[in-house]
């Protein structure tokens, strides 16, 4: 190399906004991590988890701005997803170990003071086994939900749409996990009803108990616990189904989509399902509301700060705010 030459700068890819979302959350999840390890046996496993993920994000936002192989592509546009999941199950070996107090008290006193009873001791006396098959079905598509309405948006190439409807998808679940941090609790279906007999007092058809036994599966309840509360996430406040869910109805509306008849039905039977199923306390779906609206609120902001932001610092001319689509 002759003197004078000078080593071309490395350039550094312009990330979206739900990529920042997620490096921050990331970061967030190590550092508490790292101020709790005394009480979480898992942290190592969760600083080096993080640590690649947070790689894997970097490397594949610049692969995808500079080489444009499809399969990348694609990879970014979708990685945002596992890594809801991701996080979620992350939570679960955080949230307990730090704060181990239960505060489902709390719940069931502020459902009793709103309605003078327990919802879901009330709603007992409807159940029957044709309604507890349906609203069991419909309660496992939660996550089915709003997939359903990124892959219809994906499909229609509408690319600025896709990505905000991830971003704010998943801006609304990390709010969510602030709420187990803050108040951990467990769900009627463990302190006001007997979670072991739940198959015979809510009986259904024909695939209800199989539904119950995978969803309890996947929230780490061994099928043979004696107590299962042991095991069990404490992810009741707020309701993230709740909230996901009218996120998901209000962005099948702004975005004009004629799927929106299949949203508005099976969002509110999945909403009606969590109490009726004894997943959620109603002051849970209240939260999840409120949490609703803080998030429709927030997002373009943060949308457009973030892109201004890239603007300036990035090299490359970064698209508009993904949150233009929703106006």
């Amino acid at each position: 190399m002759n003197q004078g030459d000078h080593i071309p700068a490395v350039q550094k890819p312009t990330l979206r906004t739900v990529e920042a979302l997620n490096i921050f959350n990331l970061l967030l999840l190590q550092l508490v991590a790292l101020i709790f390890f005394q009480r979480i046996p898992a942290w190592p496993t969760i600083l080096v988890g993080n640590a690649l993920v947070i790689g894997l994000i970097l490397v594949l936002a610049r692969e995808s701005e500079f080489n444009s192989r499809p399969w990348i592509v694609f990879f970014r546009d979708w990685l945002p997803v596992p890594l809801i999941l991701y996080t979620f199950k992350e939570t679960y070996l955080m949230v307990h170990p730090i704060n181990p107090v239960d505060y489902d008290w709390l719940l069931i006193d502020l459902d009793r003071w709103l309605f003078g009873t327990d919802p879901t001791r009330w709603l007992a006396q409807y159940a029957s086994p044709v309604l507890t098959e349906y609203l069991q079905i419909i309660y496992s598509t939660f996550y089915v939900f709003p997939l359903l309405l990124i892959i219809f948006l994906y499909r229609s190439r509408r690319q600025k749409d896709f990505h905000f409807a991830v971003f704010i998808i998943a801006f609304g679940f990390y709010l969510s996990y602030i709420g187990y941090f803050l108040i951990p609790a467990l769900g009627p279906r463990f302190t006001l009803h007997d979670f072991l007999t739940l198959d015979r007092e809510l009986p259904g058809l024909a695939v209800s108990k199989l539904i119950r036994w995978f969803i309890n599966t996947a929230e780490n309840i061994p099928p043979d616990a004696l107590n299962p509360a042991a095991f069990a996430q404490r992810d009741t406040f707020p309701s993230g189904h709740t909230e996901i869910t009218l996120i998901v109805m209000v962005l099948s509306t702004k975005f004009r989509l004629r799927s929106q008849w299949l949203f508005y039905p099976v969002g509110i039977s999945l909403i009606f399902a969590t109490v009726y199923l004894r997943y959620h306390y109603v002051v849970d779906l209240i939260a999840g509301a409120i949490f609703m609206i803080i998030t429709l609120a927030a997002a373009p902001f943060i949308d457009r700060w973030w892109s201004r932001r890239a603007t300036q610092r990035g090299s490359k001319e970064p698209s508009p705010p993904v949150a233009e689509a929703v106006k």
